[in-house]
């Protein structure tokens, strides 16, 4: 396994950058605090020498001995830790200066050393006489803390006779006390090195530490739970892991020696399982025979008592309306002779009946070409004839129920190449459906129109009745599911209708509101199944 997949030096790398990153901000930010250290004191104690050097003048100006005024700043400014002493007068000239080359220069008050008292041609100095302090970098390279101090015009002094100032005029001058830094920057950088050094060397101690303890504590004991695994998986059940410890590595090497020895059982349970497994087989194979043959004569019945219920709801139809006819026919010879329009609308009938008759041993056949792979008799049909043949069908039905009905029918031709029976089958199983969802009466149209390009026809049957709940038209199309009470319905109706839809590779759909009434849509192909396919079918018959 490679180096940076393995957990402990994943641990390892992720405490060795915790520990590097957290001495080096602290290292960093105690050498910032120590610098503000060394700053401070320093400034504090150029703001100390500054106060003393403008007590000691105090009392040589009032009395204006300028020869004892430059002797004790000359005095102070040569001694060790000064970069020099000036005094410049309101005009910002040097009245005097420890480096004699800057007597009596006028002082450029947009330079750095000046941007303490200074902001471009506005004064800053405290009306509270307050030392103020700047650092600034010295054309020696170094930087340099300067105090200035403002020499104010004191009451005493601007009474006194030798003066002239008058008290109007605040201050008098400036006392300037410059420090270098030079050796603070040098503690602070020497600070610097020997922190970093310092926290190198604890990151250094640290991660060895945390290597040695990871070493033990994580990756020793997670090799040993390797090797164990590549054991098991070698097929030496017997291994096990020697790891006493009570924490967490611990209880898995326990779990994982727990696991072994059910492993070990269960290859042993399954050792015997196969020594006699041939006997066991034979067994389950005499029992899944008999259970086998079991099934196969239950299937036998379910398909039998399937196919008589779809024969049934098959032949129900047609009869029904030969019965229908049949006594409508008796109806009227038993009031005498019948008028030659009635005689006429008898033969009508006895015609209708010969149809229907016919139709029903096409159903019977069509149930024999089926269980010879056979789809119907598909031919080039008019579904318009389609539709008012099943009106015709159930006209006398509608009437009996008070349901009037309506056509909407292309005035062209709505040529299809199917089986017009089917077809005609399907929009009656509609129409008996329709009739039963409007007990109380109601209205029934269908409508049949070629689609806008002319690839399909489509065929609607819009009823006025109850309407189909939500939960129950996922269902609609399954055999056997009924919603009516016993005996009133057998559950093949739509299952008829989708059967044929889908014999004619079209489809169907439903649009229904409980209390608004159903739309059922038949959509079917201009060109359906193979004519080639049918005759082929049709020759071998």
């Amino acid at each position: 396994m490679k180096l940076t997949r393995q957990l402990g030096f994943r641990l390892f790398l992720g405490i060795a950058l915790i520990v590097i990153l957290g001495t080096s901000l602290f290292a960093f930010l105690y050498v910032n605090w120590q610098s503000d250290v060394y700053i401070k004191t320093s400034m504090n104690s150029a703001v100390n020498v500054s106060d003393v050097i403008a007590r000691s003048t105090r009392y040589s100006m009032l009395l204006n001995r300028r020869e004892d005024i430059y002797q004790i700043i000359s005095t102070i400014g040569n001694e060790p830790g000064f970069e020099g002493l000036r005094i410049y007068n309101k005009k910002g000239e040097v009245t005097y200066s420890t480096d004699t080359t800057e007597m009596f220069r006028s002082v450029d008050m947009s330079a750095e050393a000046c941007n303490a008292c200074h902001v471009g041609d506005n004064r800053i100095i405290s009306s509270e006489g307050k030392p103020l302090t700047r650092i600034f970098a010295s054309s020696k390279g170094y930087r340099v803390l300067g105090v200035i101090t403002p020499i104010r015009n004191e009451v005493a002094c601007s009474d006194n006779a030798c003066h002239a100032h008058g008290s109007s005029q605040t201050v008098l001058g400036i006392l300037d006390v410059m420090v270098p830094l030079q050796a603070v920057d040098e503690n602070v950088a020497t600070l610097r090195t020997n922190l970093f050094l310092a926290a190198f060397g604890l990151v250094v101690v640290l991660t060895l530490f945390a290597f040695l303890f990871l070493r033990r504590t994580v990756s020793r004991p997670v090799h040993q739970l390797m090797v164990g695994t590549e054991e098991i998986v070698k097929g030496n059940l017997d291994y096990r892991i020697d790891v006493k410890r009570n924490d967490a590595i611990g209880k898995l090497a326990n779990s994982f020696n727990d696991m072994t020895s059910e492993l070990k059982r269960a290859r042993q349970e399954l050792t015997e399982w196969t020594e006699t497994l041939e006997q066991r087989v034979e067994a389950k194979t005499e029992e899944l025979r008999r259970a086998q043959s079991h099934m196969v004569q239950i299937e036998k019945m379910v398909s039998l008592g399937t196919l008589a219920a779809t024969v049934a709801h098959e032949l129900n139809n047609p009869l029904e309306g030969i019965l229908t006819y049949s006594k409508l026919l008796r109806k009227r010879l038993l009031q005498g002779t019948p008028t030659p329009e009635v005689s006429k609308e008898m033969v009508e009938e006895l015609t209708m009946i010969a149809d229907e008759t016919t139709r029903c041993g096409n159903i019977v056949k069509h149930l024999l070409l089926f269980s010879r792979e056979k789809v119907g008799d598909f031919k080039e049909n008019d579904l318009r004839t389609a539709v008012e043949q099943s009106l015709k069908l159930i006209d006398h039905h509608l009437q009996m129920h008070n349901i009037s009905f309506s056509t909407d029918l292309s005035r062209e031709p709505v040529i299809v190449h199917c089986d017009g029976h089917q077809v005609e089958e399907a929009l009656l199983a509609l129409e008996i459906n329709a009739a039963e969802a409007m007990p109380h009466g109601g209205s029934l149209r269908l409508s049949a129109h070629m689609s806008a390009d002319g690839k399909s026809a489509i065929l609607k049957a819009t009823d006025t009745g109850t309407g189909i709940p939500p939960e129950v038209l996922p269902h609609i199309y399954e055999p056997f599911y009924t919603t009516k009470i016993e005996g009133k319905g057998t559950g093949l109706g739509l299952s008829v209708v989708y059967g044929i839809v889908e014999r004619h590779s079209g489809t169907i759909t439903v649009d229904s509101a409980v209390g608004m009434g159903t739309t059922f849509t038949l959509t079917l192909p201009r060109y359906g199944p193979s004519q080639t396919g049918n005759s082929d079918a049709s020759s071998r018959t």
